[in-house]
């Protein structure tokens, strides 16, 4: 059983109807801060379980879950227009859909569509106060907020039953690496350890080992000699008084009891350790109709480069019978669960990536180290072959825009192997990012620039840069040539020793000690001239 889709309206940072699909696999949410990705996991858990960050929401909402735009123009009609109509908060999830899951089928959705199969969730106003909100809005207060005492959850399948999260077929965990217990309110780790470890008889047997060891307390002599002297001591009633352990809940060992590694207990580990336990215990476990859709948060948090490898080995390994929703920061999570799963929350739409070439998943795979999201979030982006070009554009960049770097002007300047060039491009065509690239011809324009990059050469939004100069073929040489004009003042600001010495030996120099000469000239306060094939990327940049 796997979820088809998401539909939010007034929800957090969402306002309008927003759709978005799902892999009935692996999914990866990656998208620029505050673009909704805890949003889209947060609400997916809410509506199969009814929990938000680890409580039930039932009596617990309040006006910061609606969309701050939705709740400040309502607010301001309202003031004018009585008949304004209060926002509502909808969330839908779309099951795939399945026999078994006929029960949920029903035209009770945003898509009218009555084959659909899923769960409707609204937070609005309970006709049952309609008059009080009348009487509300008809008085001489001034409204600031929403009346939020006045709304109520609807929560129904799409055939308008009401629901309970027990009869919900489809179960999610939300693991956040940030936190130490699951936000689903429950303490998985023991819990797995129970339902999956232990038989009937077991459990009772550990029901009856944790009262008898309540029981043991109460009759500890220690304390019944501190409740004799409370109960000689104390006159607050003429009943006997006494400190005892509650031995009236069945269940209580299952709240008391927690999870040791080493000794320590679960909450005092490191937290990347958590993310990692919580993690496999989601894909370990063995009801095939529980938990059996993961929503993991960004899971590079406070995990080395080693562990973080290591969990996705698992995730790619175990994850195979689960759906699994990912968001992350990091191109590595991203390039080694496969661009291919990535999906894109900008401005409030999704965008997939499922029609790349096949070879750039798997090149992007095998080297993941790639800064592949750098270029999937920026506004425009600037591709480099090395340190040398990225010093060298940045400078010139500085000196033409008032001392501002490119990232000031939301423009990244990423430093890329040229083999590279044409797998980011494939991601830049996709996107139709606006992407520039700076790239040496070595020796033969034609071949390495004209054909290599044919394809790529006649859209808009890319602009490819190399120096036409065969003889040119490199940087360095480039450098050189628009600045022999001035040797003295070029051999000072790269360092260079002497003062007599061949055009070859200078560039023979620079190309030895590639990154600190280009490093000098970021540093320097000398004006140097660039080649017009850089200069052409920063006027590019600018227009």
């Amino acid at each position: 059983m796997k979820i088809e889709k998401i539909v939010l309206q007034n929800y957090k940072s969402f306002k309008d109807r927003t759709v978005i699909h799902f892999n009935e696999g692996l999914n990866i949410l990656v998208g620029d801060n505050e673009a909704g990705k805890t949003s889209i996991l947060e609400a997916i858990h809410l509506c199969l379980s009814g929990i938000l960050d680890g409580r039930y929401l039932k009596n617990d909402f309040h006006q910061y879950l609606f969309n701050y735009e939705s709740v400040d123009e309502y607010l301001t009609k309202i003031k004018t227009d009585k008949t304004t109509k209060l926002p509502e908060l909808l969330i839908e999830v779309y099951f795939q859909n399945n026999d078994e899951l006929a029960e949920f089928e029903g035209s009770l959705n945003s898509d009218h569509n009555p084959k659909a199969q899923g769960i409707r969730f609204e937070i609005k106003l309970d006709d049952a106060y309609t008059d009080f909100y009348q009487d509300l809005i008809h008085s001489p207060e001034v409204q600031t907020s929403i009346p939020i005492e006045y709304f109520h959850i609807e929560w129904q399948s799409f055939a308008s039953k009401v629901l309970i999260s027990r009869v919900i077929p489809i179960k999610s965990v939300l693991i956040d690496s940030s936190s130490s217990k699951l936000k689903n309110g429950s303490d998985i780790y023991l819990s797995k350890i129970i339902k999956d470890g232990l038989d009937r008889s077991e459990k009772i047997g550990l029901a009856q080992s944790y009262r008898k060891l309540k029981q043991r307390f109460n009759d500890d002599p220690n304390i019944l000699a501190l409740n004799t002297k409370i109960t000689t001591n104390t006159k607050i009633s003429d009943k006997q008084l006494s400190i005892t352990v509650d031995l009236s809940s069945n269940n209580s060992w299952e709240s008391q009891l927690t999870t040791n590694f080493n000794n320590v207990p679960f909450d005092q580990i490191g937290k990347g350790e958590q993310c990692i336990v919580k993690t496999n215990l989601a894909l370990h476990h063995s009801n095939e109709r529980d938990k059996n859709l993961i929503l993991l948060e960004e899971p590079e948090n406070h995990l080395s480069h080693t562990k973080l490898n290591a969990l996705i080995k698992q995730i790619q390994e175990n994850g195979t019978d689960k759906q699994i929703i990912i968001s992350t920061h990091s191109s590595f999570v991203a390039n080694k669960l496969g661009l291919e799963n990535l999906i894109l929350v900008d401005n409030k739409q999704a965008k997939f990536f499922r029609h790349l070439p096949s070879d750039t998943y798997k090149y992007f795979k095998k080297l993941a180290g790639y800064e592949t999201l750098r270029l999937i979030l920026s506004e425009k982006a600037v591709l480099v072959e090395g340190p040398s070009d990225e010093l060298v554009f940045q400078k010139l960049y500085m000196q033409k825009n008032g001392g501002k770097l490119p990232i000031e002007d939301g423009i990244d300047v990423i430093s890329v192997q040229s083999l590279a060039f044409k797998r980011f491009l494939d991601i830049a065509n996709l996107l139709e990012k606006k992407v520039a690239v700076i790239t040496d011809n070595d020796g033969n324009y034609a071949k390495n620039i004209s054909n290599k990059y044919a394809d790529y050469l006649t859209e808009k939004h890319i602009f490819i840069s190399a120096d036409t100069n065969n003889d040119l073929n490199t940087l360095e040489p480039q450098f050189f040539d628009v600045n022999k004009h001035d040797l003295p003042k070029l051999r000072k600001v790269i360092g260079y020793p002497s003062t007599y010495a061949e055009d070859q030996e200078i560039i023979d120099y620079m190309v030895n000690q590639k990154t600190d000469w280009a490093l000098k000239i970021f540093e320097s306060d000398e004006t140097l001239d660039y080649p017009n094939y850089i200069q052409a990327v920063v006027d590019w940049c600018n227009s």
